[in-house]
């Protein structure tokens, strides 16, 4: 049998009144010989409660303070009833965390992940690939519950990602991303960790193969003609980046004060966007200095 949390009103649990000769109505909620109190932010004079009937009596606004006061037990009772559908047996502490965190009674995965995405302290790149995923989460299923979460809805979500032409390794980039909101679910208590699809589900993944370009091919696309400025940026960015070594992202952070002199020589030092690691590069020593002549 499922144990649900008791709810009921309070008032001036402390036994104390305010400068304003007021006190605090609270709801007790109750589970297990345990007790937590919640602040309905409505403060009243002794005499306009009725601790018999736990209401509000002789005020001008009674009707509209009890409906306000019984609204948010309601609510506090959808956040228990959405813990129940989801498979999580609701504990005061949930609950506790589910009224600081303001959450919305019946959230869907879609809109948490969403939240989640956007108010982890997650790099700016990270959070782009998230919600790349989530994008396409939508696009196959919109409207997305946790109880949808399954197993076979990853093999029908993998389905649906290889039928758009998807190869192997953005598949499983997409299911990596999804992988982390999931666990973030669980961790959030918004799953319960008996429910974790990827427990039988494997990532498919095939070993990465990087392309180099030959000298030859190099030396093509610096004595290439651009006549559009705008090409002309865009072919110089790539080959400062096959000089250096740098990856795309390590190259639009850069900005003049990466470059320092050192002896009289250019160095370039940056952080890496993905390994976070500084590196320290002598541009005169690379490629006879090629890199210098396009910053020059």
């Amino acid at each position: 049998m499922l144990e649900k949390i008791r709810y009921r009103l309070v008032f001036n649990r402390q036994k104390k009144l305010n400068r304003q000769g007021t006190a605090l109505v609270q709801v007790e909620a109750y589970l297990n010989q345990r007790k937590i109190y919640l602040k309905t932010n409505v403060y009243l004079k002794p005499e306009c409660w009725s601790r018999e009937g736990a209401q509000v009596i002789n005020h001008p606004q009674s009707n509209e303070l009890n409906a306000m006061l019984y609204e948010y037990i309601l609510y506090l009772q959808g956040i228990e009833l959405g813990y129940w559908k989801r498979g999580i047996p609701a504990t005061l502490s949930l609950l506790k965390d589910a009224v600081k965190k303001k959450s919305a009674v019946n959230v869907s995965f879609s809109t948490f992940a969403k939240s989640a995405i956007d108010n982890s302290d997650k790099k700016q790149s990270t959070k782009d690939n998230l919600h790349s995923t989530l994008a396409v989460l939508h696009d196959f299923r919109s409207g997305l519950d946790f109880k949808d979460l399954t197993y076979t809805f990853l093999r029908d979500f993998e389905q649906y990602l290889r039928e758009k032409g998807n190869a192997v390794n953005t598949i499983a980039k997409h299911m990596r991303q999804l992988r982390t909101l999931i666990n973030e679910a669980i961790n959030q208590g918004y799953m319960h960790a008996d429910a974790y699809p990827f427990r039988k589900y494997k990532i498919k993944q095939e070993k990465g193969r990087h392309e180099f370009l030959t000298p030859d091919e190099l030396k093509k696309l610096e004595t290439v003609e651009v006549e559009e400025e705008s090409m002309r940026h865009v072919l110089d960015a790539f080959l400062f980046c096959c000089y250096t070594g740098l990856r795309y992202s390590d190259f639009c952070q850069l900005t003049p004060e990466n470059f320092i002199r050192v002896n009289g020589k250019r160095w370039l030092y940056f952080k890496s966007v993905k390994t976070g690691v500084e590196i320290r590069l002598p541009l005169h020593l690379l490629f006879e200095s090629r890199a210098l002549g396009i910053l020059d």
